[in-house]
């Protein structure tokens, strides 16, 4: 199929034709002066999957906050846990998974090693 290329006086006609969105795929391009034009005009242009702007803002699915949240309160800043904290919670994982079937001593000998080499010892 043959693309389909929007310019500037395309992006003109459309708005003046009463064309407020218009729907661009892999075969409808916008020039950028149409892309320009079509800001100012206030032409939407959504990509083939994007939601129109009249659909609900879903909270778990976009990053945009929903405007009836509730503002939420500053978070203290948690410190970096500490090297030992860090080595008893990746012990506890590791038990936790393989059971009593491995040496605990081993397996903090192990994890020491593997804090070191990645530089988180």
């Amino acid at each position: 199929m043959p693309k389909i290329f929007y310019t500037e006086r395309d992006i003109e006609d459309l708005f003046h034709s009463g064309v407020t969105t218009l729907v661009v795929s892999d075969d409808v391009v916008v020039t950028d002066l149409g892309r320009e034009k079509s800001s100012k005009l206030g032409v939407e242009l959504l990509r083939e999957h994007d939601q129109p702007s009249s659909a609900p803002i879903r909270p778990y699915i976009t990053d945009k906050p929903s405007p009836s949240a509730a503002p939420s309160l500053p978070q203290m800043p948690t410190p970096p846990p500490t090297k030992a904290t860090l080595e008893d919670r990746v012990l506890d994982a590791v038990q936790e998974q393989v059971g009593d079937t491995v040496d605990s001593s081993l397996l903090k000998t192990i994890i020491q090693r593997v804090l070191k080499s990645v530089g988180g010892r």
